[in-house]
């Protein structure tokens, strides 16, 4: 990983173009496959709300410009009307790539905050992991199946305002890092999202009741010390709770998190 972190400076047109052979691979491999995207919207919600989230739009990160954080509300203003309303048939796979497509100023996005090759960049369309990070945990709350997720491999930025456990998040770099959602029950799922003055704010609705709910929590959580570097790790379970007396019905480890610590520890 970091020896092809220092090519890639050396050599930044290499990068460029090995980012467009993995973009046009991603291509062809949707195209063999014949995975069935999920392309419909409806402005009517369906009844059942499975899942509900919401995150800060504005957080404090030391070293960063605020107004980036302004430009991503701008980058979010763009992209959730291209998937607020959207539905979710059986056998369909959501892609957040493939609903969002590529982010250029041509479309009206602006540089906002980007995480790539461990280092803090700006970009048009940066700040749209916040809401691959929503769609991701509220996926975590239902039965849909988590087809492709993608974990940050370092931690940039320490705790402000977290609401959820560390590592709970997904990375997505257009469009062969993505996060896909497939819907391998008999419901119908829907996504709602939208933003207000504070947050960024998201439903999952389905058209008929789980069954059940669900409860994510971190296990493990250090943080470590090796060969002169540290790191943080834990572990995300899902407990299956019952929807009256809430009894755990059964639980299962879904991600191990290993990540480079790139900020100071606490005195």
């Amino acid at each position: 990983m970091r020896i092809r972190q220092r090519i890639g400076r050396a050599f930044p047109w290499l990068y460029g173009l090995r980012v467009k052979q993995l973009q046009w691979e991603r291509r062809l491999a949707d195209w063999r496959s014949g995975v069935m995207f999920a392309r419909e919207r409806h402005e009517v919600p369906l009844p059942y709300v499975t899942a509900k989230h919401r995150s800060v739009l504005r957080r404090r990160l030391e070293g960063t410009d605020p107004q980036l954080q302004e430009n991503k509300i701008v980058n979010l203003g763009l992209s959730l009307p291209l998937i607020d309303g959207l539905i979710l048939r059986p056998g369909e796979t959501f892609s957040f790539w493939n609903r969002i497509g590529r982010t250029t100023p041509q479309r009206g996005y602006v540089d906002g905050l980007m995480l790539s090759r461990g280092e803090v960049r700006s970009g048009p369309g940066g700040g749209l992991c916040q809401l691959a990070n929503l769609l991701f945990w509220m996926a975590l709350h239902s039965s849909l199946t988590i087809a492709e997720r993608h974990h940050h491999s370092f931690d940039l930025f320490p705790d402000d305002r977290r609401t959820v456990p560390f590592g709970s998040g997904t990375s997505v770099f257009y469009n062969y890092v993505d996060l896909r959602l497939r819907n391998d029950t008999e419901r119908v799922y829907q996504l709602k999202v939208w933003i207000t003055d504070d947050f960024l704010a998201g439903e999952l609705r389905s058209s008929a009741e789980e069954g059940c709910s669900y409860r994510v929590e971190e296990r493990e959580h250090r943080f470590f010390e090796r060969d002169g570097r540290r790191y943080r790790s834990n572990e995300i379970w899902r407990l299956r709770l019952g929807c009256r007396d809430h009894r755990v019905l059964g639980e299962e480890k879904l991600l191990d998190n290993l990540a480079e610590v790139r900020y100071p520890a606490k005195k």
